[in-house]
């Protein structure tokens, strides 16, 4: 019994990595439209260490800006723990539009972004990782202002669903207060 339950785990293991790997970005990405203004409004993450966390998040501000290289600035704010937070990422382009990598200092290792799925002025479904990973994945939605269409949430939770992400680790966080500073 053990070593059937054993091998189903592996096999569903082994369908989320590969349905994930084969995630596409945007078709025709257009990175001039994705630039500017955006709100992390959705967030699937089932990493264990943020299980605690989950009630803490609140809706984040970011402004992506194109380099003159074609790398791209995702300048974030977030409140966490009664500050407002402003950190810089940069994404360097790929050689596939709407696919860039970043280092990430907090896991230090090289991470993949894929912008999924936008429409460039109300929302973008952007995969972080593809190499599923608990520790490591996530989906998120952003959206052009705070407070996204139902037909969009549902759409962010549908993908973040068949991605292999439980529904108790797909949150659409309140707003934040005052951050960043008006």
């Amino acid at each position: 019994m053990r070593t059937i339950v054993i091998s189903v785990a592996m096999v569903m293991m082994c369908v989320m990595m590969v349905h994930m790997v084969n995630v596409k970005p945007q078709k025709d990405f257009d990175l001039q439209k994705f630039a500017g203004r955006w709100y992390r409004v959705g967030l699937a993450y089932d990493s264990p260490g943020f299980v605690p966390l989950r009630d803490k998040v609140k809706i984040s501000k970011g402004i992506v800006t194109i380099l003159p290289n074609g790398n791209v600035n995702l300048t974030m704010w977030e409140a966490l723990g009664g500050a407002c937070l402003h950190k810089v990422y940069q994404y360097n382009k790929t050689s596939v539009p709407g696919e860039f990598i970043y280092f990430s200092t907090r896991h230090n290792m090289v991470k993949d972004i894929t912008v999924v799925d936008t429409n460039y002025s109300e929302y973008a479904v952007v995969l972080k990782y593809k190499n599923f990973n608990r520790e490591y994945t996530q989906v998120a939605l952003y959206g052009r202002s705070p407070r996204p269409r139902i037909p969009v949430i549902q759409k962010f939770k549908a993908f973040a669903l068949s991605q292999g992400f439980p529904r108790t680790s797909i949150l659409t966080p309140p707003a934040a207060e005052n951050c960043p500073p008006s």
